[in-house]
């Protein structure tokens, strides 16, 4: 069964195209944000979110987007048959983080992370986007590309255009 990973960065559009992917190819879609964030942007406690994730990558067939706690990635990435890694310029994802959060109110519960009510605040959104790329991604980038050498199917994605192009070409 396949278990499909989709992680980057904040505002890049990971939970939109696995959302996408998932009635594509008919997989539960499991975001991360859900499990990491309670109301009001509180973060779930350590055990609970560890408990929860364990048992979401425990499953034979699904698609989970988001980055979560960062210890959780090399699981994550273990577990996975495919990987989407959307690896934007980041000048893009604050673009695109900006667009989304100017249009959190009229955006359905389901396009916003978690489904929270609340906009995450966007000094905080932009200061992650800003350390997720420079503390994290160079070590994404490297677990993708060795869980690439293990045998499992990548898809690394730069563009907007790019995620049109990549969910066109799935049957």
């Amino acid at each position: 069964m396949q278990r499909v990973v989709v992680i980057g960065n904040s505002g890049g559009g990971k939970s939109t195209l696995a959302r996408r992917l998932a009635a594509r190819l008919g997989l539960v879609h499991h975001e991360i944000d859900g499990l990491l964030w309670q109301p009001g942007w509180v973060p779930t406690p350590v055990e609970a979110y560890e408990a929860g994730h364990a048992l979401l990558i425990g499953g034979s067939g699904w698609i989970i987007d988001g980055l979560g706690r960062r210890e959780s990635i090399p699981a994550r990435l273990e577990r996975a048959t495919d990987i989407v890694l959307i690896d934007m310029p980041l000048w893009m994802h604050f673009w695109l983080a900006a667009e989304r959060q100017m249009a959190w109110p009229a955006l359905r519960p389901e396009e916003r992370p978690a489904g929270l009510v609340q906009a995450p605040p966007t000094e905080a959104l932009f200061r992650t986007i800003w350390e997720v790329d420079r503390d994290w991604m160079p070590g994404i980038r490297a677990a993708v590309a060795s869980a690439e050498q293990r045998g499992v199917r990548v898809t690394r994605i730069d563009s907007v255009s790019g995620t049109d192009a990549f969910m066109a070409a799935v049957p």
